[in-house]
C-alpha cells in the first residue's frame, strides 16, 4: 500500500461520516474549487482527511504534488493545477507551502488564500531572517541531510512534527516522508498575494515545527481571519474537520 492509499484509508472513514453534516451547515460555497499544497516532510495525501469534507460541500478539490525542489518549480506545479480549474478557486497551503500560496495566489482565478500553520512571507522577504526573530522551534534541530536531500529524523518527526497523532500513524507517515532539496530553501516570493486577496490562517498552538507566535505574527500582519487549533504542526491530519471549516469559509460558505 502506498502513502496515498494508506492516508486515505486511515482518514476517509471518519471524515466521510462527518462530512455530510458539515456540508449542510455551511451551505453552497461560492468558490467552485479548492487547490491545496503540502509542505515539507509530506506529500499531497496529507490532505486526505480534509478532502472528503470539501467534496461533500460540492467543491472540486485537487491536491498538488509539490516537487520540493525549488520554489520556482513548486510554484509552477501549482500554477498548472490552478489553470485547470473552472471558476473561482481557493488556494490553501500547509507549512512551507505558504511560500507557494503567497506567490501563486496572485493568479486572477484565486479568490482567497488559506494558510495552515504555514509560512507567509512578504514579497522579497527572507523568511529565515523573519523566523530568527522568534525562538527556534524544536523540529529545526531534527533536520538531517543526505547530500542535497533534507528530511526529519524519526524522533523529531514523531515528537516535533506530528506529536498529537497516534504513534503508529505518525510512524507510518514518517516512513514515507518526502525529502526536500536544499535549493528549495533559497527561494523568495516576488509578490505577496495576501496583500490583495482575502486570507485565512489556522494557527497550531502546540506547534514545534513553526513557532506559534511567528504564526500569529504573520496572520496578524496579513489581517487574516484567524482560528487557533490546539494541534501539532499537522492540524490538517489531526483536526481535518476544523481545517475544512476554515477552507469552506474562504470558499464563501458562511461558516460560523
Amino acid at each position: 500500500m502506498d502513502r496515498r492509499q494508506f492516508t486515505a484509508t486511515l482518514a476517509a472513514g471518519a471524515a466521510a461520516a462527518l462530512a455530510p453534516g458539515l456540508a449542510r451547515s455551511q451551505g453552497a460555497p461560492r468558490a467552485r474549487n479548492v487547490v491545496m499544497v503540502h509542505g515539507l516532510f509530506a506529500d499531497g495525501s496529507s490532505w486526505s482527511g480534509v478532502i472528503p469534507h470539501l467534496q461533500a460541500a460540492g467543491l472540486n478539490v485537487t491536491s498538488v504534488q509539490n516537487p520540493l525542489t525549488t520554489l520556482e518549480e513548486a510554484v509552477a506545479a501549482t500554477e498548472r493545477v490552478i489553470a485547470r480549474q473552472n471558476g473561482p478557486t481557493v488556494l490553501a497551503g500547509h507549512s512551507f507551502s505558504g511560500m507557494i500560496v503567497t506567490q501563486a495566489g496572485a493568479d486572477p482565478n484565486v479568490s482567497a488564500l488559506v494558510y495552515i500553520a504555514a509560512r507567509a512571507p512578504d514579497a522579497g522577504e527572507d523568511y529565515s531572517a523573519l523566523a530568527k526573530r522568534f525562538p527556534a522551534p524544536p523540529a529545526s534541530a531534527g533536520v538531517v541531510f543526505d547530500g542535497d536531500e533534507g528530511r526529519l529524523t524519526e524522533e523529531a518527526f514523531l515528537r516535533d512534527f506530528a506529536g498529537d497523532l497516534p504513534r503508529d500513524q505518525a510512524r507510518a507517515l514518517y516512513a514515507v516522508q518526502w525529502p526536500f532539496k536544499k535549493s528549495l530553501m533559497a527561494g523568495k516570493p516576488t509578490v505577496a498575494a495576501w496583500r490583495s486577496k482575502p486570507s485565512y490562517y489556522a494557527v497550531s498552538t502546540e506547534d514545534r515545527t513553526i513557532n506559534p507566535d511567528l504564526q500569529r505574527f504573520m496572520a496578524k500582519r496579513m489581517k487574516a481571519k484567524t482560528v487557533e487549533l490546539k494541534s501539532s504542526h499537522v492540524s490538517l491530519i489531526s483536526h481535518p474537520r476544523e481545517v475544512a471549516s476554515l477552507i469552506l469559509q474562504a470558499a464563501g460558505a458562511g461558516a460560523g
